[in-house]
């Protein structure tokens, strides 16, 4: 039941009409698209360099409820490219830090922390819980099960990652013919390469992130196109793109006929 003067998710109030004025003036978006947005809900795993710029243009956007994942601390070395963060919140939990600044920046939308290390047990409930999954992590083993958890839930999912000079995008659809993230990349694939041992130029991360909440966006307002299955490589030094197409592999335990079973 609403509370006295509160209005429900198939309309916009007077402030968010001031708010969002900039999309309503878009034929793409416009009012319809607006609500989508405030209906909407994404997890977020992982509020580093990626998922530091995703949220904070979510939630400046208006999607309706953002679960923002993370289960470490605020450190010196994250604010080189982590602009959600500043000196004032060292040693802080990234995910509560990343609600309470969330909140300041648009009190219209929900913010829910998750401070913990999330896996294979407890990220199908978290996963069937929203519309959309960011991928903002940096390892390896979380970005498999992650892509199992949205593959068996049915929901979309948009992976960034960026090293050094380099960053990627892919965005899956467990309901289109695509491969996923387990048909393009194995279990074993040797030493992982993340910034902690490898270094990263912040505005990679960065650029990455924001493509992720520009996807997200998209998606929900149905604007354009969301390259579903295709993975957008990034070469900064030479400010160049290039794109693949992921084919599904037939033996894929998670979304080819052998996962299918």
């Amino acid at each position: 039941m609403l509370k006295d003067g509160e209005l429900s998710v198939d309309e916009l109030s007077d402030s968010e009409f001031m708010r969002y004025s900039r999309h309503l003036l878009l034929d793409e978006v416009g009012e319809t698209g607006q609500l989508k947005l405030k209906q909407a809900s994404i997890l977020v795993v992982g509020l580093g360099g990626l998922g530091s710029p995703a949220v904070q243009y979510l939630a400046a956007a208006g999607v309706g409820t953002l679960w923002v994942a993370d289960f470490d601390h605020i450190e010196m070395s994250n604010l080189q490219r982590q602009t959600l963060y500043d000196m004032d919140v060292l040693k802080q939990s990234k995910a509560e830090t990343a609600r309470i600044k969330l909140q300041q920046l648009n009190p219209e939308v929900e913010v829910i922390a998750i401070h913990q290390q999330l896996d294979e047990q407890n990220l199908p409930d978290f996963v069937s819980e929203v519309d959309l999954v960011l991928d903002c992590t940096d390892n390896i083993l979380i970005r498999q099960q992650l892509n199992a958890a949205c593959y068996k839930a049915q929901t979309p999912l948009i992976v960034g990652a960026a090293i050094r000079f380099e960053g990627q995008l892919l965005a899956l659809d467990p309901k289109r013919d695509h491969g996923c993230y387990r048909c393009l990349y194995g279990t074993d694939i040797g030493e992982q390469l993340n910034c902690s041992n490898s270094g990263v130029i912040g505005p990679v991360v960065g650029t990455i992130g924001l493509l992720q909440a520009l996807e997200a966006i998209k998606y929900f307002t149905d604007t354009g196109v969301v390259p579903w299955g295709e993975l957008k490589l990034f070469d900064a030094k030479h400010h160049s793109w290039h794109g693949l197409r992921v084919p599904k592999d037939p033996a894929c335990p998670v979304c080819g006929l052998k996962g299918e079973k």
